[in-house]
This record gives C-alpha cells, sequence and structure tokens, in this order.
C-alpha cells in the first residue's frame, strides 16, 4: 500500500464525498471503507455511505492525476459496449497530492460465462472509426501509451507501439541485441500483413484476465482499460497471454466475428508489447523473454 504524505485520510475522505455529492447530486456521508485489489500501482477501496449506496475508489500520489483523467476517458469510450458491463465514472479529484477516481462499485464474483464474455467482447470490437489510434494518449500500467492517429495499422502499431517500446528501452539501457532484433522486426513488419487488413476496432487494451470479471446477475464486466481503436487480435492476444479465456469464449466470439488463420502467429506479436512494457516496469526475465519472442516471429518471416 503507497503512502500519501500531502493530505491527511480525512482530508482526502471529505474529497471523496464531496465529488460523490456533486456528481450524484444527492448528499454522501461515508460511514466505512473496506481496502480492495488496486493491482501494483494505485491504492483502492470500497466506500460505503450512511444511505447503503457504495463506490470504488482508487488513490494514487504523483502522477495520479493524468492517468485517472485518461482511465475515465477510456471507460466512457467503452460504455459504447451495450453488452458488457462497465464502471460508470462518478468523478476525479485531489486533496492535496493524493489524486482519487470514484466508480460504480461492481458486484463481482458471479459465475463465470464465457459465452456472455465472448459475445460482449465481439459487440465492443464491432465497434469502429476511421483511423487507428486514439485523439488522447493514455498509460499501460503506469507506462504512457501513445495513440498517435494513423490510417495505416502497420505504421500504428510500428511507431506507437513497438518503436515506443524500444525507445523506453534504449533509455534504460536495455542490450543491444534486443534493440537489433527489435528493429530489425519493426522494418519487416509489414510482412505479416500481406493478406490480412484489420480495421480500427475499439480495443480495451490491458485485457489480461485480472481486468474482466462476472457479475452476480451474470453479467460479464471489464475494467482497468488502456484503451484505443486498433487490430482487434490484439485484445484477444491478451486475453491468452497470462491464462486463457475458455474455448466457450472462443466460440461465441467466433460466432459474431470470426479469427482470421493467421492470428496464431500474430498473437506473439501483439503480446510483444505486452512482455516489453513488463521489462520497463519490472525487469527481471522478461527482457529475455521479449528477445526470444522477436527472433520467433523473425523466423516466421524467413
Amino acid at each position: 500500500m503507497k503512502r500519501f504524505d500531502s493530505a491527511g485520510p480525512d482530508a482526502v475522505s471529505a474529497a471523496v464525498a464531496q465529488c460523490i455529492t456533486d456528481h450524484t447530486g444527492t448528499p454522501f456521508q461515508p460511514t466505512g471503507s473496506q481496502a480492495c485489489s488496486g493491482g501494483s500501482i494505485n491504492q483502492a477501496q470500497r466506500l460505503t455511505g450512511t444511505d447503503g449506496r457504495e463506490f470504488f475508489v482508487k488513490l494514487s500520489g504523483g502522477d495520479g492525476a493524468a492517468m485517472f483523467a485518461a482511465e475515465a476517458r477510456g471507460l466512457e469510450e467503452l460504455a459504447r459496449c451495450g453488452q458488457l458491463k462497465i464502471p460508470e465514472v462518478v468523478g476525479t479529484g485531489s486533496a492535496g497530492g493524493t489524486h482519487f477516481l470514484v466508480m460504480e462499485n461492481l458486484a463481482l464474483g458471479g459465475r463465470r460465462d464465457g459465452v456472455a464474455l465472448g459475445h460482449g467482447i465481439a459487440d465492443m470490437h464491432q465497434k469502429t472509426r476511421p483511423q487507428f489510434g486514439l485523439d488522447h494518449d493514455n498509460f499501460i500500467g503506469s507506462t504512457p501509451q501513445s495513440n498517435n492517429e494513423h490510417d495505416d495499422w502497420v505504421s500504428f502499431y510500428r511507431d506507437e507501439r513497438l518503436g515506443f517500446q524500444r525507445r523506453l528501452a534504449r533509455e534504460r539501457g536495455a542490450a543491444g541485441s534486443l534493440l537489433g532484433a527489435l528493429e530489425e522486426l519493426e522494418a519487416s513488419l509489414g510482412g505479416f500483413f500481406v493478406d490480412y487488413r484489420p480495421e480500427p476496432s475499439l480495443l480495451h487494451g490491458d485485457l489480461w484476465s485480472g481486468n474482466w470479471g462476472f457479475l452476480d446477475d451474470g453479467r460479464a464486466a471489464i475494467f482497468d482499460p488502456a484503451v484505443y481503436y486498433g487490430d482487434r487480435e490484439a485484445d484477444l492476444a491478451m486475453m491468452e497471454l497470462f491464462g486463457h479465456p475458455g474455448q466457450d469464449f472462443v466460440a461465441a466470439y467466433e460466432e459474431i466475428l470470426p479469427i482470421d488463420p493467421g492470428y496464431g502467429v500474430r498473437r506473439t506479436l501483439y503480446n510483444l508489447y505486452h512482455i516489453l512494457n513488463h521489462d520497463h516496469l519490472f525487469g527481471g526475465g522478461y527482457g529475455s523473454q521479449a528477445e526470444r519472442m522477436i527472433r520467433q516471429l523473425l523466423a516466421e518471416l524467413r
């Protein structure tokens, strides 16, 4: 749990309560809070009021204001998806050096339903726009994520995803072999898209298993996004990076949006971005894993 020195808990609690009051139009008086999992970046708590209402609150210092503003915009973009439950944003604010994001509290823990999730993700991916990217940048974890808009997917993924991570890797002194292999992959990227032309689909952007779940009423929910418009395969790949959503999910998804035969190769290409980012955030063996992935991909093109 992070500590915040610039504002005491009473000041933060009062600011959060005022935010809820202002945005809901109903006075809110907190009676208690319960710590929740907020990942490795933020504190999180479930806040209960005297009237029984509950809200989910994230707290952070440092760059939290920018991160929470981007997350709020991402959730509002995802709210276009009628078949998925997206937590409603109540508001953002700060007290001293502590920043907060207040959202609807989701009653997670319902029975897993791969069909509902598959249909919901396919519905999200059917929301499209003319260009790849987004009209603002955001974050992938705590790493800035560049979303400069492109008409072409290959140039977007080369420049805003792989190229961006390569520049971060160079700044932190990554191995020359990794940087050289990654630069070679960027130059050859078009080879993975000879017979495949993705359209700009609405993506969650960070869809590992910790960022989706099920409500008590059976609906599938997604949260903690890193939204942009891109190849829908990027979301599908991330869903397999630390587990697998299940064959019932895959079958339900393909009822609506068939998966291209080349996905099996591009899955590694898309998960490379997240492994590079994990190397940036956590170090350890992620750098060597990324290099192995790159060399596997280059071998596919030979």
